[in-house]
């Protein structure tokens, strides 16, 4: 029923421009060390693949990072995590992968191309709404209801796979209008009022400002989603790669992460 993903050469790598602020010299991860894997002159491209979750709390990681090792460019590439599992092992160039499912991170590391992962948040479903939740959903049977329009990231992304276990525990049967490739497109969905609910991740809520309203639901705890994060074995720039990855697991990087409501592991 799915389209096949598309090959990573297809997909728009996302910028994130070097701050090019001097480092002040601390004990802090994204400060303790000096940049690597320079291609010249002393400039370093450190490329981070990452679950479209992240897209908020890594961007302000990244640009941590660059404040912290001068002359180095943080460039992400956010989208579904089985998308960017499927462009690593089709030979993409990076240096980290950050996932938001263990068996995302099992398609890289099973092809020999991870370091040992860790798993570094922790994330969980909620309804997702419009700002005045027009169809009045207040639980998860609400979704069973066919007036009501619901979106669902594919079965093959994590978030995909989050709601069919949900659904599965609460014992209901969801047809969805839509189903997307990532989180953040099923989020767009209801903020734009063309479905009237969708099961996203409760930090995708909160990233959405106020567009939309979440709503808890007790099966969410059945489908909590591990992210693990793992340097690539052929990455271009491993020391700083291993560097980013220091500063997500350090607590500056928790502090970040859990203010943007993910759980602790």
């Amino acid at each position: 029923m799915f389209r096949r993903l598309s090959r990573w050469a297809t997909i728009p790598i996302a910028l994130t421009l070097a701050a090019g602020l001097a480092g002040c010299g601390s004990s802090d991860p994204a400060t303790s060390a000096s940049s690597s894997g320079s291609s010249g002159g002393g400039a370093t491209t450190l490329t981070v693949f990452a679950a479209a979750s992240l897209t908020g709390t890594f961007t302000e990681l990244g640009k941590t990072f660059e404040a912290a090792h001068p002359g180095t460019t943080v460039r992400f590439n956010f989208g579904s995590s089985a998308t960017l599992a499927q462009q690593i092992v089709e030979g993409a160039p990076a240096d980290v992968f950050a996932a938001a499912s263990p068996a995302t991170m099992k398609t890289v590391t099973d092809a020999s191309l991870a370091g040992t992962p860790a798993t570094f948040v922790r994330n969980t479903l909620q309804i997702a709404v419009p700002a005045d939740n027009p169809a009045k959903v207040d639980d998860l049977s609400d979704l069973t209801d066919p007036k009501v329009k619901v979106a669902l990231c594919a079965e093959q992304v994590p978030c995909g796979a989050a709601a069919v276990k949900a659904l599965d525990a609460a014992g209901l049967k969801v047809t969805p209008v839509t189903l997307e490739q990532d989180v953040k497109a099923t989020l767009t969905k209801v903020e734009l009022g063309e479905v009237d609910a969708a099961l996203v991740y409760k930090t995708d809520v909160i990233s959405s400002g106020g567009k939309v309203q979440g709503i808890d639901f007790p099966e969410a705890e059945k489908a909590i989603n591990d992210y693990p994060i793992a340097t690539l074995s052929k990455a271009p720039a491993p020391e700083a790669a291993k560097q980013f990855v220091d500063l997500v697991l350090s607590q500056q990087g928790k502090d970040v992460l859990t203010k943007a409501g993910f759980q602790a592991p």
